[in-house]
């Protein structure tokens, strides 16, 4: 059969789409889905038994295993496990099957080990991936200030700026009322403040006892009826959350938060300015980036996992930047292909 000269102009791939060999190309999304599946389905056995950090380590060994056969050459720059002492997938960690584009790799193979140990709603796992080079280094400060936002009022708030205003000016983007926003708050000490200012303001909070990253994409995409996450959480979080706002288009803006003098030191050591606003361009600088996430427990962003019979299912959410492309995944696995990473009463 002979093509047709006109049609073969429609068989090029669009040059804002095309990749080079050395970039991580579009067929990376779903393997990485395959991964966060993975996680997923091991931390679920411990929903609701009181065990963060069997659960964790449970995800991490899946999460390690299912890495190993990607196709692409990928070192972890964002590790897990650090702040909280738990199982890890460590900084500078090799992953992948060793061929392909080269990658800086971020894990959380469970965001949200207490409301995974505990039964609560927002727990995920959590993978983010990036052309070499590409994410911050937060260089030890493991908490950062943070404002999230989705596309309409992105160009407009500014995390130095009071929370009222920024309120106001969402509000504005958004062309709704104020007592009309709900704000995500991480559920700490630390923001009784924050939480007071929000609600003096006139809008409504959404408080979490955990997991900012499932936080920061609900502020960013719509129809979650949430329009903000505000407050200091996890570095980490931070940068992983940034590879998602950058195929939804909002904003993360991020400040580095020092909890103690030898951290402050260090931050400064590596050449940090503290005072320095952190925009999602510094967070992660490349444009051809990743991100996929599993639900564990039911939440915001995604169903958990689930189990019938001899079935186990999930939901994922897969992400690239270059094409804007969001993708909905519902597995459905066969339990017994996945009794080694059961859990062991």
């Amino acid at each position: 059969m002979t093509l047709n000269p006109s049609a073969a102009n429609y068989s090029h791939l669009s040059p804002a789409l095309a990749v080079g060999d050395d970039e991580p190309d579009r067929n990376l999304a779903l393997e990485l889905v395959r991964v966060t599946e993975a996680a997923a389905i091991a931390g679920g056995h411990w929903v609701g038994f009181g065990e963060k950090n069997l659960a964790d380590g449970a995800a991490v060994d899946a999460m390690r295993s299912l890495l190993a056969t990607v196709h692409f050459n990928g070192v972890v720059v964002i590790g897990e496990g650090e702040k909280d002492e738990a199982p890890m997938l460590f900084n500078g960690e090799v992953v992948g099957d060793g061929t392909g584009a080269e990658c800086d790799v971020a894990v959380d193979p469970i965001d949200g080990t207490r409301l995974t140990a505990m039964g609560i709603n927002n727990a995920l796992s959590v993978l983010a991936v990036a052309e070499r080079g590409a994410m911050f280094d937060p260089s030890a400060v493991f908490y950062m200030e943070k404002l999230v936002t989705g596309p309409e009022a992105a160009d407009m708030v500014d995390l130095r700026l009071p929370v009222k205003q920024n309120l106001h000016l969402i509000a504005k983007a958004k062309g709704v009322k104020i007592n009309q926003l709900t704000v995500m708050v991480l559920d700490r000490d630390r923001h009784q403040r924050l939480i007071q200012e929000i609600r003096d303001a006139g809008a409504r909070t959404k408080i979490i006892l955990d997991g900012d990253v499932a936080g920061a994409i609900a502020a960013a995409r719509a129809g979650t009826g949430v329009d903000a996450l505000m407050g200091i959480g996890g570095t980490p979080e931070g940068i992983v959350a940034a590879c998602a706002i950058k195929t939804l288009g909002g904003v993360i803006q991020g400040r580095l938060w020092p909890t103690d003098d030898d951290e402050r030191q260090k931050a400064l050591d590596a050449g940090h300015n503290l005072d320095r606003v952190l925009s999602t361009n510094d967070l992660v600088t490349s444009d051809n980036c990743y991100f996929a996430a599993t639900g564990i427990t039911d939440g915001d962003l995604l169903r958990g996992v689930r189990y019938d019979k001899g079935r186990v299912m999930t939901q994922s959410i897969v992400m690239r930047s270059k094409s804007g492309t969001i993708r909905i995944v519902d597995g459905e696995h066969q339990a017994a292909k996945w009794e080694s990473y059961g859990r062991r009463s």
